[in-house]
């Protein structure tokens, strides 16, 4: 590649970044986008809620997207890693891996979260496949099944009164102590949720699908899936690197128009919100685009 300076450079090839790549590249800006090839659905065996993919692979969504992408020639790609971010008077500076540097006028984050699995033995290779975050995108296909939730306190309560809605076959495992109200675990109890504080051992499973929990007192329970709401952090340190604010959940500030607190910079997809989904990486992409080019048309007049 021997450009070496763009009017926009875009960290994060997934949904989110080649749906703002399509946004620049239909509107003729000289686009870079910045991918390392390490989504976080990498293992999730489908994608769904998502009109016109549902039941895809993840894979086959972001290869087909990068296929159309690719379509516009002011659109480039580089297959690396981006470790280093400055900002100039006029424009950004990002370092790859390998030592290649790159220029642009503006910067689009849409670079992730990296989830901080606990260590329960078996949960990370079953995450995606039958451990499960989103009941949006994963709730049909286990619809009624025996199933759990691994989570405590407020946050435990208001996840299994979701998930209620897909299975009536569930139990809260809090994995230590219960810190849930008294009035919490009755309410649970009048809609037949099970509440077990024994401590998690493991996940037996067989290639990533879930048959039981195992405790650390040597009990089970039987399960077809598990859902669950682990810690997260920024996939790329980046952004705070150049200064852009996050909030107290650790996801990076955005206005309305997908706006950094740093001047030139924006951020989409799941590192700007709680709501994370193929569909809403999508839209948030597309719209950080337009923006994106509105703030370029506006700095020539």
């Amino acid at each position: 590649m021997e450009q070496k300076n763009f009017e926009v450079i875009i960290i994060g090839g997934s949904y989110s970044g080649l749906s703002a790549a399509m946004s620049l590249g239909r509107s003729l800006r000289q686009v870079l986008v910045i991918d390392s090839g390490l989504p976080c659905n990498i293992q999730t065996p489908h994608s769904h809620n998502f009109i016109t993919n549902d039941g895809e692979t993840p894979a086959a969504i972001a290869a087909k997207a990068r296929l159309q992408v690719s379509f516009y020639k002011t659109v480039q790609f580089y297959n690396g890693l981006a470790i280093d971010a400055v900002k100039t008077q006029n424009s950004f500076e990002i370092k790859t891996e390998s030592g290649e540097l790159f220029t642009s006028k503006k910067l689009l984050f849409a670079t992730g979260v990296k989830d901080l699995l606990p260590q329960i033995k078996g949960f990370a290779v079953c995450w995606g496949i039958s451990v499960l975050h989103c009941p949006y995108c994963h709730g049909y296909e286990v619809k009624s099944e025996k199933t759990a939730i691994v989570a405590n306190g407020e946050m435990g309560f208001e996840y299994a009164k979701l998930i209620l809605n897909w299975t009536k076959n569930l139990t809260l495992c809090t994995n230590g102590k219960s810190t849930l109200t008294s009035e919490q675990i009755q309410i649970l109890k009048n809609h037949g949720v099970l509440v077990l504080e024994n401590e998690i051992d493991s996940f037996e499973h067989n290639t990533g699908y879930i048959s039981n929990i195992v405790f650390k007192n040597g009990e089970k329970i039987a399960v077809k899936a598990v859902y669950a709401r682990p810690p997260f952090e920024q996939h790329c340190p980046l952004p705070q690197t150049l200064g852009c604010e996050v909030n107290e959940q650790g996801l990076i500030k955005v206005d309305f128009m997908q706006k950094t607190s740093v001047c030139g910079i924006y951020a989409s997809g799941d590192a700007t919100t709680q709501m994370r989904s193929v569909a809403l990486a999508v839209s948030s992409g597309s719209f950080a685009g337009a923006t994106i080019n509105k703030e370029l048309i506006g700095e020539k007049f």
